[in-house]
C-alpha cells in the first residue's frame, strides 16, 4: 500500500503572513516532521496561487485581502516547510481546490492501492475543499487527516470543518 502525503498551502502568507495565526505557527514543526516522515516521492504540495487582479476576481469581493499573488513572498512556502519539500510534486492553484491535485492522484490510484494523508492550512477553506474533492474523485482510497498538521482560520472554524471531514468519512487523527 503506498501512501501520500499531501501537504496543503504551507504559504508564508497562510503561517505569519497576510492571513497568518498563532494557530498556523505553532503547526509548522509538526508539518516539518510530517513530510520527514514520509518518501518526499509520494508528497504532494499545493501553492494557493493568485494574481495582481486578485481584488477583482469573487474570492477578493468576498475576501478582500490580498495574499498569496503568485511571486511575492506572501506566495513561497514557508522557509522551514520549504527545506524539506525539496523533490515532491508542488501544485499552483487558483482557488480552494485543486481538480489538478485530485487528477494526478487518480492516475497513481489506477494503477496501484493507495492511502492519502492530508496536512496544512487552512483546515476550513483549502483543507476541507482538497479532502473533499480528493473523497468525490476516489470514494474508495482511504483519507485521513491529522489534525495536529492544520490550524484553520480560527481554531473553532477548525472544529468546524474537522467535523464536516468525519461526517463525510474522512478520517481525523
Amino acid at each position: 500500500m503506498r501512501k501520500l502525503l499531501v501537504v496543503i498551502d504551507m504559504q508564508k502568507d497562510f503561517v505569519d503572513g497576510a492571513l497568518g495565526s498563532k494557530e498556523a505557527v505553532a503547526i509548522v514543526p509538526a508539518v516539518v516532521e510530517k513530510i520527514k516522515s514520509y518518501n518526499i516521492g509520494d508528497v504532494f504540495a499545493t501553492r494557493d496561487t493568485h494574481q495582481e487582479n486578485y481584488m477583482e476576481t469573487q474570492e477578493g469581493a468576498n475576501l478582500p485581502v490580498p495574499h498569496c499573488i503568485e511571486g511575492t513572498e506572501g506566495w513561497e512556502i514557508d522557509k522551514e516547510v520549504a527545506k524539506v519539500l525539496d523533490g515532491a510534486t508542488i501544485i499552483n492553484k487558483p482557488t480552494f481546490g485543486s481538480t489538478i491535485l485530485a487528477d494526478e492522484i487518480a492516475q497513481i490510484a489506477a494503477k496501484e492501492e493507495i492511502e492519502i494523508e492530508l496536512i496544512g492550512l487552512c483546515t476550513d477553506i483549502c483543507v476541507v475543499s482538497n479532502a473533499l474533492i480528493l473523497k468525490a474523485v476516489m470514494p474508495e482510497v482511504k483519507i485521513s487527516l491529522d489534525s495536529k498538521c492544520c490550524a484553520g482560520v480560527t481554531p473553532e472554524k477548525h472544529e468546524a470543518a474537522l467535523e464536516t471531514m468525519r461526517s463525510c468519512q474522512i478520517n481525523v487523527m
